[in-house]
């Protein structure tokens, strides 16, 4: 499938999984029949051993075990021992990261820690960058702090990628960027970016969230100074398994928790009245960690440490090519528009196209059996998960959209309401 003017067929696809050396990967996880999931960016799928290690955390280690878990079972290392995993995953260093909190949390921590170590370097640096279409909690937790510290702080927001030198200036403290957009599906060249922000003084905060366990990331090697992400998402760490912290080993020394709890004190069993930081990025952690959730999340970070990022992310840009080839071609008389990077460079792994009726066309694709999900304005975003999609799945998810917007099924009244959650 190479020449991008030859008409696809389901038997190439076909073909194309036979010989795929990551296909043996989807019996690894629990999907229901008949269902193409496409919204592996927003919720992974089940990874099958996760079921028996929840069933042992809970009958054995909490059930038998009870309180003493904390030792015998090492639940209270758990958060470190995880985030020396994540770490390696995101090509970071020992002792720099940590599995913790809520990617929201953490963007807090993360950006607050940054404005103080330019408080010590560049006091009247005041400005906190970021991208207009950012994951709307990002910004959020910025105007929050900013209401919090009071000093006079403001955030500066950029329209599109190609806006960020312009809106690098001396009072910039800050950059707070997403590695992959989470609507359009957009990719920084992290290394290249981060660059441009320490050429201009400021550090460079990343949010991994769409783009662990579908890109290759490597932070140190980027310069990165924080990151945070989820661990829900590509790396299938189940509903709501807790986020991660990343601080650069440069800053290890002297870089400040704004959020100082007991689990991240040095001695925390020593029950002493003062604060007294632990080493490395261990300061981050706040209070008792979520230990039935974060003992499943291990299972579907364990599987990434397995894998190839390299081949994980070679079938990612297969897939969603396949995906906008297949729309453009077999679609082209509907009012679908591409808003998802053409450029394979520029790419993280989901396709987003644009449609007036978006909503109900995403509601209807789900009742067949599509699942993907509708963002605000009027996107139909598709996630491409490497681990478990082939080609033959991106066929029939095109297919059955084709059928969606040929017999017009999105205008049944049920697929016009909208759900909590969209």
């Amino acid at each position: 499938m190479t020449d991008a003017t030859a008409p696809i067929t389901r038997e190439q696809c076909e073909e194309a999984d036979r010989n795929d050396p990551l296909a043996g990967l989807r019996a690894r996880f629990a999907l229901p029949e008949g269902i193409v999931y496409l919204d592996g960016n927003s919720l992974g799928a089940l990874p099958r051993d996760a079921v028996a290690r929840a069933a042992d955390v809970v009958s054995r280690e909490w059930g038998a075990d009870l309180i003493g878990s904390w030792n015998k079972n090492h639940w209270f290392a758990l958060p470190l021992r995880i985030g020396e995993k994540i770490g390696r995953l995101i090509g970071g260093g020992a002792g720099e990261c940590v599995a913790t909190d809520t990617t929201s949390v953490n963007v807090f921590k993360a950006v607050s820690a940054a404005i103080r170590l330019q408080q010590q370097d560049a006091p009247a640096r005041r400005v906190i960058v970021s991208e207009r279409e950012n994951f709307p909690t990002d910004l959020y937790i910025v105007e929050g702090l900013m209401a919090l510290i009071d000093r006079g702080y403001s955030l500066r927001l950029i329209d599109a990628p190609e806006d960020l030198d312009a809106a690098l200036d001396e009072d910039v403290a800050v950059v707070l960027l997403t590695q992959v957009n989470y609507r359009t599906g957009h990719l920084w060249d992290m290394r290249e970016a981060t660059d441009r922000i320490h050429a201009a003084g400021a550090l460079a905060v990343w949010d991994l969230c769409h783009s662990v366990g579908a890109v290759p990331v490597a932070v140190a090697d980027a310069g990165a100074d924080f990151a945070v992400g989820c661990t829900y998402k590509y790396l299938n760490g189940g509903p709501g398994s807790p986020a991660f912290f990343w601080v650069a080993e440069r800053h290890l020394d002297r870089v400040e928790t704004p959020l100082t709890g007991w689990w991240g004190h040095d001695r925390p069993f020593a029950m002493t009245d003062a604060y007294a930081p632990a080493p490395g990025g261990r300061r981050f952690l706040v209070g008792t960690q979520p230990i039935l959730s974060m003992a499943t999340m291990e299972v579907g970070l364990d599987m990434h440490l397995e894998v190839d990022q390299e081949a994980l992310r070679r079938k990612s840009l297969a897939l969603t090519t396949l995906f906008i080839r297949l729309v453009e071609t077999r679609l082209s008389r509907h009012p679908l528009t591409l808003i998802t990077p053409r450029e394979e460079a520029q790419r993280g792994s989901h396709v987003s196209f644009r449609h007036p009726e978006g909503y109900a066309v995403m509601k209807a694709l789900i009742a067949n059996g599509v699942i993907g999900d509708y963002r605000e304005p009027e996107v139909l975003r598709f996630g491409v998960t490497p681990m478990y999609l082939g080609h033959t799945d991106v066929w029939d998810a095109v297919e059955t959209l084709r059928r969606v917007l040929d017999e017009e099924l999105w205008r049944a009244p049920e697929f016009q309401e909208r759900d909590a959650v969209t």
